[in-house]
This record gives structure tokens, sequence and C-alpha cells, in this order.
């Protein structure tokens, strides 16, 4: 069963319940050195390597959503709070322990910048290829 509302698409299943037309399966960071950033988001987060080749890198941990890292010829990292160089997106990492993650993190590479909006209450910190990221309360 299909049904169109508002000019978008969604599902329905016989009994009638909404099913989204698209799930997540992954998401994928531009970078110059697809390797190294792999290593450094499996380190991070416990996922393995899916699948490598030249200039592509995907991670998975079993959730259903990869991680992927592409080479882009010319690079340029997100200059974050500001927007000379804006950034695309940014990932957000649960965290039980938010010092250790981010002591874990900072071993790893991650720099923490100076800005750190909401009071403490989550870090935001910058992977090694330069994206935004932050860790937040469980």
């Amino acid at each position: 069963m299909r049904r169109v509302r508002c000019g978008a698409e969604s599902y329905a299943d016989p009994k009638g319940r909404m099913l989204p037309a698209a799930e997540l399966r992954g998401v994928t960071l531009d970078c110059a050195d697809p390797p190294a950033l792999a290593r450094f988001y499996s380190a991070l987060t416990g996922m393995r390597e899916l699948f490598s080749s030249d200039g592509f890198v995907a991670l998975t941990g079993g959730s259903g959503c990869d991680l992927g890292f592409q080479r882009v010829d010319g690079y340029r990292a997100p200059q974050w709070p500001g927007q000379d160089v804006p950034q695309q997106l940014h990932l957000d990492f649960r965290a039980d322990d938010l010092d250790a993650v981010e002591e874990l993190a900072l071993g790893l590479g991650a720099v923490k910048p100076e800005h750190q909006p909401g009071d403490g209450r989550w870090r935001v910190l910058l992977d090694p290829a330069g994206h935004p990221f932050c860790l937040t309360p469980a």
C-alpha cells in the first residue's frame, strides 16, 4: 500500500501502519586520507572494517548504519565554529563516561577546540581530518 501526502510518499503495511520509505544505511565523510580516518573512528567506536578500496574505507558496527571515508583531492578541513570552510555535518556519539571517551579520542588524534557550547553538557572535538563531532551523555 502506498500513500501520498503533501508531495511526499510514505508507505504502509497491509494493516495501515506507516513504514519509512527509506532507512539510513550509512554516512560518508570526505577526507584526504581514508585509511587514517577509518583507523581513528574504528579505535573510537569499536567499529570494524567492512570494505576498503583505493580511496574509500567503510566501517560497520552491526547496527545497520555504516560509516564511510572517501578520498577527495584538495580536501579542505571544515573550520569550526567559523564558516570560512563550513562543516557539512557533524556526528554525535553517546558516551557513558565523557571524560574517559574524550581522553581516548584525544589520544587517538582528536583535537578539542577552544569553543565549547552547551555549558559542559557535551564535548565538541575535531577528528584528525578536522570534522567536528560531539560526545554526549548516555
